[in-house]
């Protein structure tokens, strides 16, 4: 598996798809803030303005543009500057509209001729997700024209999320929730290989030699990796290697290393009934000692608390519901 989708995947993306909307001028809507998820709004038909909560100017969403709102910051969307101040809260809108989940939520004032369709949504990770490409993330990405830019397969992916979403036929719902999270995968290729290559982190990924070393150590984290192994599968020496990974990552190697490990560690604890030693081994340490020592210095609790805490975070909602 390639690095980024090795990344995602451990990470779980999942994605949300909540509607497609239809909105006619004058229309404005506020959305709330939401921690630990990354929102979307790709302009299916028509155009509207994006005011993000801590950014100076708003955005010009046009149609064909997608935007991310990656830490689920608070944002207003509207049709033109007059109708900002009197934005609603989606939830009220939600209710006015008599939007029930189910097919195209509809919207704002009597002028058809001014309509603008978003599709809008939200992708998540797993609650334990930890990693630099996530912190290193802009507060927002607005990829133009996303579709033609990322391709022929993209823009033709966008027209069967569009059509999918809010048809209320057989298999649309999950059709376009999947494509959304290819939708996200996508947007991460397209800003990596763009501004993103020279930001810093995301310009690692974008780097051949260290992308090679990152490919090694993601392929098999068991390894005893060092340094030296490491820089030797960059190409590099080790001297050079290590200043180059810190430059562009922000850490060590080794402190990547452990830092990835630790995320591996946390998903076999709360998803598996492995071992102790087993779990160790497969992140790359040859003891339960040594591992038990790292994984409390990086989650400040020992992993059989860890695992104690998050079976029970499991058991408690099904208890609830049970009542």
């Amino acid at each position: 598996m390639d690095l980024l989708s090795d990344i995602l995947s451990k990470l779980r993306l999942a994605g949300t798809l909540y509607f497609r909307t239809s909105f006619t001028s004058p229309w404005s809507i506020r959305v709330p803030a939401f921690e630990n998820v990354s929102r979307f709004h790709f302009a299916h038909r028509g155009r509207c303005l994006v005011r993000i909560s801590g950014i100076d100017s708003p955005v010009q969403l046009e149609q064909g543009d997608l935007i991310l709102i990656t830490r689920g910051a608070g944002h207003t969307l509207y049709c033109d500057p007059r109708t900002e101040a009197g934005a609603i809260l989606l939830d009220q809108v939600v209710r006015e509209s008599g939007f029930t989940g189910s097919g195209i939520l509809v919207y704002g004032g009597s002028d058809a001729n001014q309509e603008t369709q978003l599709i809008c949504g939200h992708f998540a990770f797993d609650r334990n997700a930890r990693h630099p490409i996530l912190e290193a993330l802009p507060a927002f990405i607005h990829i133009r024209n996303f579709g033609e830019r990322s391709g022929a397969w993209m823009e033709n992916t966008l027209r069967v999320i569009g059509a999918e979403a809010g048809r209320q036929e057989l298999g649309s719902d999950i059709i376009a929730l999947k494509l959304s999270e290819i939708l996200f995968a996508q947007a991460l290729r397209s800003f990596l290989t763009n501004e993103g290559a020279h930001l810093p982190v995301w310009s690692a990924l974008a780097e051949p030699r260290i992308a090679r070393a990152l490919q090694a150590f993601h392929g098999d984290p068991a390894r005893a990796w060092t340094l030296d192994a490491l820089a030797h599968a960059a190409g590099m020496s080790r001297a050079a290697f290590a200043a180059e990974f810190g430059r562009r990552m922000g850490m060590t190697v080794m402190a990547y290393a452990t830092q990835w490990r630790m995320h591996i560690a946390r998903q076999l604890l709360a998803d598996t009934g492995l071992a102790m030693i087993e779990i160790a081994e497969r992140v790359g340490y040859g003891s339960e000692a040594a591992f038990s020592r790292v994984f409390k210095r990086y989650c400040t609790q020992s992993p059989a608390a860890f695992r104690r805490r998050e079976q029970q975070s499991e058991i408690s909602p099904r208890l609830e519901a049970a009542e």
